[in-house]
């Protein structure tokens, strides 16, 4: 069945860490010592071959959840996303797609006024983060195509390997903090790393 020619509503997703508020595990490695726990999505490709490593480091030197959850209640969004995020709300609907956990993300949420993510989930047992569970592999890119299947126009922007799929599916992707090295590999993709210029890039493909 053919989409009705009517015009597209726009919307927005968004890569959580690293374009709204600091990578956590990077804030752990910090807290810790434990330099190895600063590899993230802008590393490593393979979010399998990622989590595993930081899982193996959790159990090694014995971090618990309760810890984690002590160094995310120490963060803050970046400065200046919560304004940004609310201008944009203002013009457009936005979901967060991100490749966090939701014990991970729920401080973080209140602090941006609750806006909508989904992300996957983590297997506490007794404090000790035993296991991941994703929500969907590909989570990201199915989800772009599935809004443009519900014929909304997506503007997607991310920093991180993980968000070049989603950024590909979208009507238009940008690249905003990315490492110079993932911004070159992708070069499709305008870069950007300010909020304004952010905001004048999605305001003008919608």
């Amino acid at each position: 069945m053919s989409l009705p020619d009517v015009p597209r509503q726009t919307i927005v997703t968004l890569d959580l860490e690293g374009v709204l508020v600091p990578e956590i595990w990077i804030a752990v490695a910090e807290r810790t010592g434990i330099d190895d726990l600063r590899r993230t999505t802008r590393d490593e490709p393979d979010y399998d071959v990622l989590m595993r490593g930081r899982l193996a480091l959790l159990d090694q030197h014995g971090l618990t959840m309760p810890l984690i959850e002590e160094v995310i209640g120490g963060l803050a969004p970046l400065d200046g996303a919560r304004a940004f995020l609310d201008e944009l709300r203002r013009r457009t609907q936005v979901i967060i797609l991100s490749d966090t956990f939701e014990q991970f993300a729920a401080p973080l949420m209140r602090q941006l006024g609750m806006p909508t993510i989904l992300c996957h989930q983590l297997v506490v047992d007794g404090g000790r983060i035993a296991d991941y569970r994703l929500r969907m592999p590909d989570q990201k890119r199915h989800a772009v195509e599935a809004l443009r299947g519900l014929n909304y126009r997506v503007i997607a922007a991310g920093d991180s390997y993980n968000d070049a799929a989603m950024l590909g599916a979208a009507d238009a992707g940008f690249w905003f903090h990315a490492p110079p090295a993932i911004a070159a590999q992708f070069p499709q993709f305008p870069a950007t790393d300010h909020y304004d210029d952010l905001l004048d890039a999605i305001t003008g493909s919608m």
